[in-house]
């Protein structure tokens, strides 16, 4: 399938991706504080400011919509999976002192920047998952996990991974990136694993 080429950026679509990129920076920003205060959001705000202005990044372009019912039940889903998380990993390290890991590539369905930055920081921010590298030409994550220990935790791992994107396109994807979420349901095993610390 071949892309259309892409029209130029209004100056109306630039200020907004502008201001969804500041909102998105300190919006991480705070979330990686833990506490939501006044000074976290100024401080969110300079440095947002400072990154796009001395390393500007390629344009992402946002060409979806907000939706606020499914953003609110992404937002909710996003904090159960942080406290179910959090539990699993301290009865974790009080359980093993050497818990089984895992690199686990994961190929997203929707193939655009904003896509993968989104799902990578949501990985990122939940503890037990760290994402190591995201491949922009294939669209592919690559998770380092922690407490996988067979084949069957990987593929429940990766779909997952496939479920948050889907939570997040419906929140703010466009049409079309929803319906290829629609169609293009996982069938079986795909990507890579790579398994550490199981025996040999």
């Amino acid at each position: 399938m071949t892309s259309q080429p892409k029209a130029p950026l209004t100056p109306r679509d630039r200020w907004r991706n502008r201001a969804i990129a500041v909102t998105g920076l300190v919006t991480v920003w705070v979330l990686l504080w833990g506490t939501f205060s006044w000074a976290n959001v100024i401080s969110g705000l300079v440095v947002a400011t400072v990154l796009l202005v001395v390393f500007p990044l390629p344009p992402v372009t946002f060409a979806g919509r907000i939706r606020p019912v499914p953003l609110l039940r992404f937002l909710a889903r996003f904090l159960r999976d942080l406290v179910v998380a959090s539990v699993q990993i301290a009865w974790l390290a009080v359980r093993s002192r050497h818990p089984h890991s895992a690199i686990i590539a994961v190929p997203l369905r929707v193939n655009t920047d904003l896509n993968l930055t989104l799902n990578a920081e949501a990985l990122s921010l939940v503890p037990g998952s760290l994402i190591l590298e995201a491949d922009r030409r294939t669209g592919t994550l690559y998770v380092h996990v922690i407490g996988i220990r067979s084949l069957d935790e990987v593929e429940r791992f990766r779909q997952s991974v496939l479920e948050l994107e889907g939570r997040i396109v419906a929140a703010v994807g466009s049409a079309e990136e929803l319906d290829l979420i629609r169609r293009s349901a996982p069938t079986g095993p795909s990507g890579s694993v790579e398994l550490e610390g199981a025996p040999t």
